[in-house]
């Protein structure tokens, strides 16, 4: 456990300096540190991951999927709310964990972060529209949380918007 741990924080270290890894045949251990390391709710992790998704080359011994269909069929972009880089993590957790037949034990964890980001997205805003960003977070995690996919319309959306816009307007009243 010890070893797994340093081998983590070593990986996390060496993607926040940028540092190119050399070019070896990865164990499978190896790269489900790389991918927990990469899936945390945390600030640290998200750091990482944009990192490493930045320097893919530097990770080409893992053979990881960096594909997306960003928010699949829901807005990357829902009301002005950039979620596109919440939704490249989230997709590259569901890849790459399934890939290693490892998908079931880690969904939880992966879509807990991809909350975390999107509300990472959310805190950048003032009252009103942090409100309806954080309202669309939450209405994006419960569809991936109960479906395992995106799947929101924009009258959905729109819906949210206004409930957000309602209750932060009681809230100032």
């Amino acid at each position: 456990m010890v070893k797994r741990a340093l081998a983590t924080v070593a990986l996390s270290l060496a993607t926040l300096l940028g540092l190119t890894l050399p070019a070896y045949a990865v164990t499978l251990e190896q790269k489900l540190a790389a991918l927990s390391g990469f899936s945390q709710p945390t600030t640290a992790s998200a750091a990482s991951w944009v990192s490493a998704w930045q320097n893919q080359a530097g990770w080409a011994a893992y053979t990881f999927d960096w594909s997306t269909d960003l928010c699949s069929t829901s807005p990357d972009q829902p009301l002005g709310f950039d979620f596109r880089m919440p939704c490249r993590r989230h997709d590259f957790g569901y890849r790459n964990y399934k890939a290693v037949s490892q998908f079931p034990a880690n969904k939880t964890r992966i879509d807990d972060s991809f909350y975390f980001d999107m509300k990472q997205v959310c805190a950048g805003y003032s009252t009103i529209p942090k409100a309806s960003c954080n309202s669309l977070a939450w209405t994006y995690y419960q569809a991936v949380r109960q479906f395992g996919t995106l799947n929101v319309t924009e009258a959905q959306i729109e819906r949210i918007r206004q409930t957000a816009e309602q209750a932060a307007q009681n809230a100032e009243a």
